[in-house]
């Protein structure tokens, strides 16, 4: 390995170990408490050397906001799937949920916060979530080809099942549905009711 590849291995592993600790203080402390400080602190480096791999905050989180999409598209590539695209589009949006509810800085780190968006210089080229969007677009094209969902187009359809999805996760996340007479497990209940029933009325 020559001098130029061992640098830029280093400099990967770097990032990565930052990006790591960022992560890890992301989902423990939340957005507030992540500073290239707290990192620096955190991983026993100067914030003098952190400045050396991203320029200020908004671009590490532009890495941490990619990892969290890593994440969920692992969590769909566990997914056992079923044979039956649409059961396969039940069991997508299962996950989905489940990993917005679980990892809650990380989903408006991902869908919702815009700081991480202040460092894509072109919003064209932001690809951070293809990877889990294809896995969507993917079994909706499946549901298209077996005539089981009421779309033609899978890019439409796809959008149109993860804004609504998106839409309830939001409300709930950022506490805009808080009904007094439901607990917090009646919620999360009410919420799989509801795209289930939209489920239900995109089937053919």
């Amino acid at each position: 390995m020559g001098i130029s590849e061992r640098k830029e291995r280093e400099k990967s592993e770097m990032r990565k170990r930052i990006v790591d600790a960022a992560v890890q203080m992301f989902k423990d402390e939340g957005y507030e408490k992540v500073s290239i400080r707290n990192i620096a602190d955190k991983i026993e480096y100067s914030p003098a050397t952190l400045y050396l791999y991203y320029k200020d905050k908004d671009e590490l989180l532009l890495d941490v906001q990619r990892d969290a999409f890593d994440q969920l598209n692992m969590a769909f590539q566990k997914i056992p799937f079923a044979k039956e695209p649409f059961k396969r589009l039940e069991q997508i949006f299962e996950n989905y949920i489940r990993f917005a509810r679980e990892q809650p800085e990380l989903y408006d780190l991902m869908f919702i916060m815009k700081a991480p968006m202040n460092a894509v210089p072109d919003a064209d080229k932001w690809d951070n979530g293809d990877d889990a969007f294809d896995v969507l677009k993917k079994c909706v094209e499946d549901c298209i080809a077996e005539g089981v969902i009421r779309f033609t187009d899978p890019v439409v359809g796809a959008i149109s099942i993860w804004g609504f999805v998106h839409g309830l996760l939001s409300l709930d996340l950022k506490c805009r549905f808080k009904p007094t007479h439901l607990q917090t497990e009646q919620i999360a209940e009410v919420l799989r009711q509801a795209y289930r029933n939209y489920l239900d009325m995109i089937h053919t």
